[in-house]
């Protein structure tokens, strides 16, 4: 194709193709969004087109985009040193070390850097394993914590299947079913799957068993629910048996669920946590394990077999120590909890006019309908990974939605609200009124 013809934006959509391959996609048929700039909530392309971007990128950019207050710390930690080796120490490693130790509770005191939330996983089943000197680590269906190796078989997501063929050793996974869909009582629900892990660990050995990883919040599994008391469940199973505890807050974490971690709304501390997105909210890539005093200290005399040639990266650190700041400063912890208390009462106004709506599951601004052909047999409107033939309505849904002026992530039959924690009721009116637009072609398929 000749250049000469194509306008600007199909110039560089056509270098992308070219020579990029993209994530989790036939590299034919696909049509991204061509991304000029971003500012708050909203996203703009070469054409001037204003797009509002209701899941933070990929649930990230907590902060909003284009803040340039983490700019300019940027620049100004380039302008000292931007990169040293990790066995060498700056400033603003310590700062942020220390200021992760003040947000985190409990003894949660030591941070090792990392480069994402992949990697913030991969070290922290390492560390379980170095403490413990077991092997097995339990981890839930329906869960995602990374595309690595060990972390994508540590996850509980179909995407991980076609990779996944010599899979990394030593997982177990076990079955959290949706709540939406149990039919025999909240107080069964706990009981049962609680029961239901105790007799994984009998047959597994839990002498054998090193870490159970889960997420703080569910996310792109479909923000499920854990049943009420459940994680505390957890935290003493972990304690009678030796277990460590280790929490996947990369996504639910700094804010998104309205409080600082998402297992902050469960009353327990977990021995390890996982953090990355909305750690710098994907100024630059970053992450960290967070890990309690008492496990640290075993590596006081014994070497720490882990390590990474961008920890504890000076320009990263700068950036997530700004970002931090810029939760406090301008509230978007309580404003996430406040605004998601909001999409929740605009939500159940939308229930009233879109019957395809069967369930909404969300913690401060982590959210996800469920679309179903029916309300009373919950029919799923696309099933568990389906097939492209099973997507024919989800996929018109997406398209309306995009053809709106809205980004978000639609997967199966969900659509995730999660849009940044600055946003504004006006804008999650703005936002919505999109989604209900393009929720009508979904109630077109509802078979009650």
């Amino acid at each position: 194709m000749n250049p000469a013809i194509l306008s600007q934006s199909q110039e560089i959509l056509q270098d992308s193709f070219d020579y990029t391959l993209f994530s989790w996609s036939k590299q034919k048929g696909i049509a991204p969004l061509v991304i000029e700039r971003a500012e708050g909530v909203y996203l703009y392309d070469y054409d001037g087109n204003r797009i509002i971007d209701f899941s933070s990128g990929l649930m990230n950019v907590n902060i909003g985009h284009g803040n340039q207050r983490v700019t300019d710390a940027v620049v100004r930690q380039m302008q000292q040193v931007a990169y040293v080796s990790p066995s060498c120490v700056t400033k603003v490693r310590g700062d942020l070390g220390k200021k992760l130790s003040e947000i985190c509770p409990g003894d949660l005191n030591k941070a090792f850097f990392t480069l994402c939330g992949a990697t913030s996983i991969e070290n922290a089943i390492k560390v379980a394993r170095l403490y413990t000197g077991r092997h097995k680590i339990l981890t839930r269906y329906q869960s995602y914590h990374g595309s690595s190796n060990g972390a994508m078989t540590a996850s509980g997501d179909p995407r991980k299947l076609p990779v996944d063929s010599q899979q990394a050793p030593n997982f177990v996974h076990f079955d959290l079913p949706i709540a939406y869909r149990w039919e025999y009582g909240e107080e069964s629900f706990l009981k049962e799957q609680v029961a239901s892990l105790e007799r994984i660990i009998a047959y597994e050995g839990p002498g054998n068993i090193a870490a159970i990883l889960l997420e703080g919040e569910s996310g792109s599994s479909g923000c499920l629910k854990y049943p009420v008391g459940y994680l505390k469940a957890v935290r003493t199973i972990c304690d009678t048996f030796g277990i460590i505890l280790i929490m996947d807050e990369v996504m639910s974490g700094f804010g998104r669920t309205g409080k600082w971690f998402g297992f902050e709304h469960h009353n327990i501390i977990p021995d390890m946590i996982c953090m990355a997105k909305g750690l710098t909210c994907g100024y630059l890539p970053f992450g960290c394990l967070m890990i309690s005093d008492k496990i640290a200290a075993k590596f006081d005399d014994v070497v720490l077999a882990i390590g990474l040639t961008y920890s504890a990266h000076p320009v990263a650190c700068a950036a997530a120590l700004e970002t931090l700041k810029i939760y406090e400063d301008d509230g978007l912890i309580d404003n996430a909890a406040i605004m998601g208390a909001y999409m929740d009462q605009r939500i159940e106004d939308l229930k009233k006019i879109h019957p395809s709506i069967g369930d909404w599951r969300n913690t401060g601004l982590l959210g996800c309908l469920e679309l179903v052909k029916n309300r009373k047999t919950k029919e799923a409107l696309a099933p568990f990974n389906a097939k492209p033939d099973e997507m024919i309505v989800m996929n018109k849904v997406a398209a309306k939605i995009k053809a709106l002026g809205l980004y978000t992530f639609v997967r199966w039959n969900y659509v995730f609200i999660a849009p940044p924690l600055i946003v504004t009721k006006a804008q999650i009116d703005e936002g919505l009124a999109i989604i209900s637009e393009a929720l009508f072609i979904a109630d077109e398929a509802v078979t009650e």
